[in-house]
């Protein structure tokens, strides 16, 4: 088996059921498998997902944040390469075989992320340098212009994902990674819930001296799923457990900061 695409999904039934439809409305000459762990939802996706025979359900029995259910779809499944797929993106014909293109070409490489685009075409900062407090001060202010359609910020990322780089870092809304150097690091560090492991991911897989690749030859449409917005408040106390993780991980030193910034900015 060449490819073995995990989807996590929570509570996003109707962009699940877009992204399978996509996946099999042109399902290529790359022999692949689709894994679908389902964290307890409670809008029938497990039972939307039965639908597709060809793709297998894990039922994670509860809500377990992204990094572990990924890491259980992984160890499920017996691909030589490894897609990670967020439940709210469409493949369009041919991405697939184009992102594992780019693994060939390049020996040296891990991990490729491709160009991920909106629903209305606009790109998005899908990739970086590695998280720090300059670095995320700087990425921060992107994405907040990109959110507040800021025309300077969407020129700038119109630029930034126009060309091939070799990031500290890949969106893991769309990642493709070889099964031998993903359990070299051994998976996804499952302390993060969810947001920022796709970072750490990345910076185990470098430290091991490999590289990641950002082609914006392959495009992807990123439609923000529900599962987040469907609940805010829990999402944002995710994301700050998740970066003080990663700091605390990462840069010890910078951790306490981190974590009175967020207390202040949630007060």
């Amino acid at each position: 088996m060449e490819l073995s695409i995990i989807i996590v999904s929570y509570n996003a039934r109707t962009e699940l059921e877009r992204c399978l439809e996509s996946l099999h409305a042109s399902p290529g000459r790359v022999a692949r498998e689709i894994v679908v762990i389902d964290n307890a939802s409670t809008d029938g996706s497990a039972a939307a997902t039965r639908r597709w025979p060809a793709v297998r359900l894990v039922e994670a029995g509860a809500n377990l944040g992204f990094a572990r259910a990924a890491n259980i779809g992984i160890r499920a499944s017996s691909g030589t390469n490894l897609l990670l797929l967020n439940s709210d993106v469409i493949v369009p014909a041919g991405a697939i075989e184009r992102l594992i293109g780019e693994l060939d070409r390049h020996p040296d490489v891990a991990v490729v992320g491709p160009r991920l685009v909106d629903g209305e075409g606009r790109a998005e900062l899908s990739f970086g340098r590695m998280i720090g407090p300059l670095n995320d001060l700087r990425q921060r202010r992107l994405m907040i212009g990109q959110a507040r359609r800021q025309p300077a910020a969407l020129r700038r990322i119109e630029r930034l994902t126009r060309g091939e780089q070799y990031p500290d870092w890949v969106s893991g809304a769309c990642l493709l990674v070889r099964r031998a150097d993903a359990v070299a690091v051994g998976l996804l560090d499952e302390r993060y819930f969810m947001y920022t492991e796709d970072v750490d991911f990345c910076a185990a897989i470098r430290a091991r001296g490999r590289r990641i690749l950002f082609t914006p030859h392959t495009e992807i449409t990123h439609i923000r799923g529900r599962s987040a917005a469907a609940a805010p408040a829990a999402t944002r106390e995710a994301y700050r457990r998740s970066r003080v993780a990663f700091y605390r991980k990462h840069h010890p030193f910078w951790a306490p900061f981190i974590r009175l910034y967020f207390r202040l900015s949630a007060g």
